[in-house]
């Protein structure tokens, strides 16, 4: 069992299940939210908005991390015209992955895991290689490459969806996502 666990988080219906799950477990991670992807200061506030309210519920600690979209925008330059689930998207993870490692090596949490793998519109495969890669850095924190989707959490992630009312976007965050979702 992890003890000292960080969850990279992209949003409250992307992480219910997961934390939920978690909490039943016994294990009470540190939740984090770095999106720097998000194309609005807006957007990026009403998803952290839900996500503390969940994670309010559970009383699980919610870490907000600095919001810096033209980092994010030099970080993925070049890759702007890729498709969903081409370069841009595994270079978006990289980023977002490096700095949960990088602030769980300095909190001392071990382990590192995302809701990024919950999602059915992300590739499992690119999640996982961001995560095991943003860890190679950090010897002090192991990847936790699990794949969310399975052993019902898909189906509960649509009920706590619903349950909890969630605002449920219809993109991943960044602009190009937003431009292919129209």
């Amino acid at each position: 069992m992890f003890m000292k666990l960080l969850l990279h988080s992209c949003c409250a219906p992307c992480s219910g299940a997961i934390i939920e799950s978690l909490a039943k477990e016994g294990i009470r991670p540190v939740v984090f939210f770095s999106n720097s992807n998000i194309e609005s200061r807006e957007e990026y506030d009403k998803r952290l908005a839900e996500l503390q309210r969940y994670c309010a519920l559970f009383d699980i600690e919610l870490v907000d991390d600095i919001y810096d979209h033209e980092d994010w925008l030099s970080y993925i330059k070049g890759l702007e015209n890729e498709p969903e689930r081409g370069g841009r998207c595994l270079k978006c993870f990289e980023y977002r992955l490096r700095r949960a490692a990088d602030f769980a090596a300095r909190r001392g949490l071990d382990t590192l895991t995302t809701s990024l793998a919950s999602s059915r519109w992300k590739s499992l495969e690119q999640v996982d290689k961001a995560g095991a890669a943003a860890c190679t850095g950090y010897p002090s924190v192991e990847w936790w490459g699990r794949n969310w989707r399975k052993g019902g959490l898909q189906e509960r992630r649509t009920e706590i969806v619903r349950e909890q009312n969630f605002y449920n976007q219809d993109f991943c965050g960044c602009e190009f996502s937003h431009r292919n979702s129209d």
